[in-house]
C-alpha cells in the first residue's frame, strides 16, 4: 500500500484516496443514486464514486471497531452479570458549517442500517441543544450562534449521558432551520439504537467546562468514534458563499424563513452580506472553535475545492 509519509511524526496514518479505496474489500455497495440525491445537502457534491471509494470503506472500519467493543461489552458482562440495556455505539461527526457534515452523517447512517446485522441506527444534531433565539438575544449572544456558548451544554449532556446508560427513550429538542430556531414544544426521541451518529460544529470542544461538577465535562467523552471533515478556509468560504446565494432563491423566499428579508435584496448586496457573515461570525468560529479540535478525531477527512475527498487520516491505536 502506497501510504502517505507526513514530515513529522504523527498520531495518523494518513492515505491517499486510492489506498482507502482499496480497504473496502468486498463491501457491498447498498446505496443507488437517487437515495444519494436525497441526501445531498445544498451545493454538496457528493457521487457514488464518494461512496464507494471513501465511503464503504469507513463503513468497514466502522463494523470492526463495533465488534470490537460489543466484544468488550460482552467480556464485561461476563465478569459483573447480564444487563438488559443496550448501550449504543456512538459516532461523533464535527467541521465547520458548509463543509458537508449532514451529507456524511446521512450517508453513513444508511450504509450502516444495510449491514448484513440490520443494526438500529439513529442520527442527531446538535443544533436541537443551541438555547432557543429569545435566549441569544437576553444574552447579547445571537451574534455567536453556533459558538461553544450558544449550546444548552447540560442539557447536550444529560442527553448522551442517559443514551449511554441505555434509557428506553431519550428526547432531544427539534431545530428548525427554516425558522433559525428551537421548535417549541417538538423533541425527536431515541429508542436504544445500536449506533448513535452525533453532528455538529463543536462536538470535539473541550475548553468550556459546565458549573454541574457531577457532569461528564466533555460531548466527545460518549464518543466511541469521532470524525473531522476538513478543508482549506478558502474552500469553505466559497461553499458557504454559493449555499448563501442558493438559499436566496429558495428556502429564503417562504416568508416563514428567519432570511426572508434577504430574499429580495440584490445579488450583489446578497453576495456582500453572505461575506460579512462568513468573516464575522462563522470564520472565527472555525478558527477559534472549530479547527482546534480537528486533530481530537479519530478519522480525518480532508476535502479539495470540488468536494471530493482527496485523503483520510486515521488514528493509530
Amino acid at each position: 500500500m502506497d501510504q502517505l509519509q507526513d514530515i513529522a511524526p504523527s498520531p495518523y496514518r494518513t492515505f491517499k484516496r486510492a489506498d482507502w479505496s482499496n480497504l473496502r474489500a468486498d463491501t457491498p455497495l447498498t446505496l443507488t443514486e437517487a437515495e444519494l440525491s436525497k441526501m445531498r445537502s445544498l451545493n454538496d457534491r457528493i457521487s457514488l464514486a464518494d461512496v464507494e471509494e471513501i465511503y464503504l470503506p469507513l463503513s468497514r472500519l466502522l463494523s470492526l471497531y463495533v465488534e470490537a467493543i460489543q466484544s468488550l461489552h460482552d467480556a464485561s458482562e461476563q465478569f459483573l452479570g447480564p444487563s438488559d440495556a443496550t448501550i449504543p455505539f456512538v459516532i461523533g461527526i464535527a467541521g465547520s458549517v458548509a463543509v458537508g457534515k449532514s451529507t456524511t452523517a446521512r450517508v453513513l447512517q444508511t450504509l450502516l442500517e444495510r449491514w448484513p446485522s440490520s443494526p438500529k441506527v439513529e442520527l442527531i444534531t446538535t443544533d436541537g441543544f443551541l438555547y432557543p433565539n429569545a435566549v441569544l438575544e437576553a444574552e447579547g449572544l445571537m451574534g455567536r450562534k453556533g459558538f461553544p456558548e450558544s449550546y444548552d451544554l447540560p442539557r447536550l449532556l444529560r442527553f448522551l449521558s442517559d443514551v449511554k446508560a441505555g434509557l428506553t427513550s431519550v428526547e432531544a429538542p427539534v431545530y428548525s432551520h427554516l425558522t433559525y430556531d428551537i421548535v417549541p414544544g417538538e423533541t425527536d426521541v431515541i429508542h436504544q439504537p445500536e449506533i448513535l451518529i452525533v453532528e455538529g460544529l463543536n462536538v470535539l470542544q473541550t475548553s468550556r467546562l459546565p458549573k454541574d461538577a457531577d457532569a461528564v465535562p466533555f460531548v466527545s467523552d460518549f464518543f466511541d468514534f469521532s470524525i473531522f471533515i476538513d478543508a482549506e478556509e478558502a474552500a469553505i468560504t466559497n461553499w458557504y458563499v454559493e449555499r448563501f446565494m442558493n438559499l436566496r432563491e429558495t428556502r429564503f423566499k417562504d416568508p416563514r424563513s428567519y432570511f426572508h428579508k434577504y430574499a429580495s435584496v440584490t445579488e450583489e448586496e446578497a453576495l456582500t452580506l453572505a461575506h460579512q457573515l462568513w468573516h464575522d461570525i462563522n470564520r472565527r468560529n472555525l478558527l477559534d472553535n472549530i479547527l482546534p479540535t480537528r486533530r481530537r478525531a479519530d478519522l480525518i477527512m480532508t476535502k479539495g475545492d470540488n468536494h471530493d475527498i482527496e485523503t483520510v487520516a486515521l488514528r493509530k491505536i
